[in-house]
């Protein structure tokens, strides 16, 4: 991770990463969250104009031993992939609830 924002109620807190292929992408984070005692970061992807493009979100192992500077790991295993994603989804769906919770 090389770039972290603070943000503020107008901005969104963005990650911007370097891909295997050396392209950089620029990203919102969604959610830091922990699942059997590992931490997860999700990610969206933001095209120039800061705006997400196909709603796809990135999954990644999030390691804070040094709290100046995070790390991220690719999640290799299938299975603990399914995890973290099954609780993203999981939280995903507690913000809908709590937007149509608000909205009332």
């Amino acid at each position: 991770m090389s770039e972290h924002d603070n943000y503020s109620e107008q901005d969104i807190a963005t990650v911007t990463l370097t891909l295997d292929n050396d392209e950089t992408v620029e990203c919102a984070i969604l959610t830091i969250y922990e699942v059997d005692g590992h931490k997860y970061i999700a990610l969206l992807p933001l095209n120039e104009e800061g705006e997400s493009e196909d709603g796809d979100v990135y999954l990644y192992r999030f390691i804070d031993t040094n709290p100046n500077e995070p790390e991220l790991e690719n999640i290799l295993d299938d299975d603990e992939y399914e995890i973290a994603a099954d609780a993203f989804d999981e939280w995903m769906d507690e913000q809908e609830f709590e937007e149509l919770a608000s909205d009332e």
